[in-house]
């Protein structure tokens, strides 16, 4: 859903070998500049590796933490249908985790390895799960812009060079597309509402709005990574690009809601053919990711805790696996 950690988080690459490897590494090129998908059995340099695990792992990690900003509303949700359609966006973003942290095993790193990662604050995950849901207009401002933008991001993730990832997107994305809708609906059923409920939304989106553009990750000019893995065609549109795209499509909506777009310099460009916009408070940005936003601690102290109470559960199971290989071993002998 979120690669903005490609550019924020991680272990600098890993240089290719020199002598055989560059061999290979042109070889591994060609196949990529022939559109063919690398499997993970494939020949790959180390530090493609090593990038698809920080991007995909740090994805998988933005699926289960973003569950908890929902979650969160599926007891006040205002009616029992949306309670239901909650419940089961919830329970999606909990199986795309599930599908990414698959993809990555692939690549050599288990999927302990990956939460524990991501529990000691070693990995990081998307800033936007690191703002409050304070009304109920928030979960609309969610399904519409957050995966809104997380659309706009996977789309292109179909066409990723890694077979596994590109597959697993496939699938996300047909799911994501609902949750949009699901959000978008919450906040035309608002918009249409009482002076008060219109207001609501108007206050979610004042909120969500920057946020949401800063989900692309840094400017171009500030992206570290992007350019290898551009070549690499991981990533195969530019953070800027993205962005731009999300603003065109996001403003008419905006206008077809009659809500307005909490950034004064927001116009229509003639000449460009697309929407100028103000600039994004990177520190924010960098702040957030860094551990520092409203709800950082509160979203890592919550995964901790459901680890730590699902123990017991981890402990029955492999107890009962390893009396049933006990078992198994005792027949068979």
């Amino acid at each position: 859903m979120y690669t903005q950690a490609l550019d924020t988080h991680g272990k600098e690459p890993v240089p290719p070998v020199a002598g055989e490897a560059d061999s290979h590494a042109a070889r591994f090129q060609a196949r990529i500049d022939e559109e063919e998908k690398i499997e993970p059995k494939d020949w790959m340099p180390e530090a493609y590796r090593q990038t698809l695990i920080r991007q995909i792992s740090q994805h998988a990690h933005s699926e289960i933490v973003g569950m908890l900003p929902e979650g969160n509303w599926i007891t006040r949700a205002p009616t029992l249908k949306r309670k239901a359609v909650l419940i089961a966006k919830v329970q999606d973003e909990g199986g795309h985790g599930m599908y990414l942290y698959s993809a990555a095993e692939t690549l050599g790193i288990s999927r302990a390895e990956m939460l524990e990662q991501l529990l000691s604050g070693a990995a990081k995950y998307s800033s936007i799960f690191n703002y409050p849901t304070l009304t109920w207009a928030d979960i609309g401002a969610i399904g519409w812009l957050v995966d809104g933008a997380a659309i706009m991001n996977q789309i292109p993730l179909c066409r990723c060079s890694f077979g596994p990832y590109s597959r697993a997107m496939i699938r996300i994305c047909k799911e994501e597309s609902f949750h949009q809708r699901q959000g978008f609906d919450i906040m035309i059923k608002l918009c249409q509402g009482r002076a008060e409920q219109k207001a609501m939304a108007q206050d979610a989106l004042n909120r969500w709005w920057w946020p949401s553009l800063m989900m692309f990750g840094p400017p171009d000019a500030d992206s570290v990574h992007s350019a290898q893995s551009a070549l690499w065609k991981i990533k195969i549109l530019s953070n800027d690009e993205l962005r731009q795209r999300f603003v065109d499509q996001t403003v008419p909506q905006a206008d077809y809601l009659g809500i307005k777009m909490p950034d004064p310099l927001l116009k229509w460009n003639e000449q460009r053919g697309h929407y100028d916009f103000g600039p994004i408070d990177w520190e924010e940005f960098h702040n957030v990711i860094k551990g520092n936003g409203p709800c950082n601690r509160d979203r890592l102290r919550t995964r901790v805790q459901a680890r730590e109470d699902g123990a017991w559960v981890r402990e029955a199971a492999l107890a009962y696996a390893e009396k049933r290989a006990a078992k198994a071993m005792k027949e068979a002998a």
